[in-house]
């Protein structure tokens, strides 16, 4: 059983056939898809799941705080099941491939005391962008919301 499914499970998440089908397309390491990416994988597996409750069990997960949204291009939202394990991203300004990175080190850490202005501060966002290997190679990379 996959981490967000033991979670949800956890949690008395009623679990339909739909809602566990948006689950186990979320499941996994760098996954950072769009709602109409999680639509089409989910009907690969169950063909008569509609978009409406696709975006509702989202809507749900992210309340539940089991998955955030994610926004790095200023365009579509896409959501990451790792909600629950502190991370940044890496992004690819080419492909707009989305990776998960763990940066050693606090970084709260990074704002001096007198870049605060008074703020008690709760978190930080921090986006890395750049290239992908095959992008800095000329060949273009794999889809923005791309598992490996």
């Amino acid at each position: 059983m996959s981490d967000l499914l033991r979670r949800l499970r956890g949690r008395g998440w009623r679990m339909t056939s739909q809602r566990r089908v948006v689950a186990e397309v979320l499941d996994g390491d760098h996954v950072h898809l769009t709602a109409d990416e999680v639509h089409a994988r989910a009907t690969e597996r169950l063909p008569e799941i509609s978009r409406a409750t696709v975006y509702n069990a989202l809507g749900e997960l992210v309340a539940l705080g089991e998955v955030a949204e994610v926004t790095t291009d200023g365009r579509a939202k896409r959501y990451d099941p790792n909600a629950h394990h502190p991370h940044q991203h890496l992004v690819c300004s080419g492909c707009g491939l989305i990776r998960d990175v763990h940066p050693t080190g606090s970084p709260l850490a990074g704002l001096p005391p007198e870049e605060r202005f008074g703020f008690t501060l709760s978190g930080v966002e921090v986006t890395y962008r750049g290239l992908c290997p095959a992008c800095a190679q000329g060949g273009g990379g794999g889809p923005a919301g791309a598992r490996e």
